[in-house]
């Protein structure tokens, strides 16, 4: 069909008229995504943000020898005043040094990896064991969704901090279970995993709940398709998009979990660069030394609100009605 001289094609999501030539263009739902989200400065700019942390965390030693700054744990008491206070920012230390005589900038570039390997990695873990209890238990409904409903409110009563001053307490002097479990960086994922992977269910579970009942699935069923293949065909690529959007939400909220544990003593310890365990160290000394709780302080702040802008970016753009 043809409305003033441009072809109007059957099945297009999105069409549009362009002026010089008067055609029509179809756009794919991978398209009509860029172009909502592209719109958005604020999540383009955070969009840029992450992906800076993402190239600083896997370049920190490059990034820390083109600065011409010492190793993170380097440690130079010469750096210190005749009183062991810890000198301030300077040329040579931009971000100033710790008690220890420890360049503050260069532990907070290498923090970069501890925070978004706990909040990328846990993020990963407790998506997907949230999507697989979650889907089982919308689908198949009875027993199946009754069982896992119990222990989703079961996980969910746990307080994931005591847990872990649980855990510290029990393990930091001696290993437990053979040295498996430690305070240390795979521990703090283990625990954010733990914790978060009921919420991703209870979404997924109520998503699949409306799913299961849509003609496309009833139609799929008269067609003879199984169980598996319903799942995987047709009601897992519609949880894609919440999905994305919610994991890119609890990322930051798991970065935040990992600086409240190991201010508490629990996760990532020294020597290994973490944002939390240096506002932890710098406590007692912020009276004279700012700078050591400062830096890490603003880094933290500057990444969670990056993925929690990034989030709301995703949400609009992928809303099918908030297409423009």
């Amino acid at each position: 069909m043809s409305v003033g001289g441009a072809e109007l094609h059957a099945g297009a999501t999105e069409i549009e008229i362009l002026e010089p030539a008067g055609e029509v263009a179809a756009r794919s739902p991978t398209q009509l995504f860029w172009r909502r989200f592209r719109r958005d400065r604020v999540a383009m700019a955070s969009a840029g943000f992450v992906i800076f942390l993402i190239l600083l965390a896997f370049g920190a030693p490059l990034v820390v020898s083109l600065l011409g700054l010492p190793g993170p744990n380097v440690q130079n008491p010469n750096l210190t005043d005749a009183f062991g206070s810890p000198l301030g920012p300077s040329s040579a230390h931009p971000f100033g040094v710790d008690q220890l005589g420890q360049d503050v900038m260069s532990r907070v570039i290498y923090g970069t990896r501890v925070s978004l390997a706990v909040g990328i990695v846990g993020t990963a873990i407790a998506t997907f064991i949230g999507v697989v209890v979650g889907t089982l238990a919308g689908f198949f409904r009875g027993w199946v969704d009754t069982f896992f409903s119990r222990l989703i409110d079961v996980m969910l009563s746990i307080p994931i901090l005591l847990l872990g001053l649980g855990i510290g307490a029990a393990c930091s002097v001696k290993a437990c279970l053979g040295g498996t479990v430690q305070p240390g960086l795979s521990t703090v994922i283990f625990l954010i995993a733990l914790a978060t992977w009921p919420y991703t269910a209870r979404i997924v579970r109520g998503l699949v709940l409306s799913l299961r009942e849509r003609e496309f699935v009833e139609s799929s069923r008269a067609l003879g398709a199984s169980n598996a293949r319903i799942m995987f065909r047709e009601i897992l690529p519609n949880l894609t998009a919440p999905n994305i959007v919610y994991a890119s939400l609890q990322i930051p909220t798991n970065i935040l979990i990992e600086a409240a544990l190991s201010f508490l003593g629990i996760g990532v310890r020294p020597p290994t660069a973490s944002w939390g365990q240096m506002i932890a160290s710098a406590t007692p000394i912020f009276a004279t030394a700012w700078w050591y709780m400062t830096f890490p302080g603003i880094a933290l702040l500057l990444t969670v609100l990056a993925f929690n802008l990034l989030g709301d970016g995703l949400q609009d753009a992928l809303n099918p009605r908030g297409a423009r």
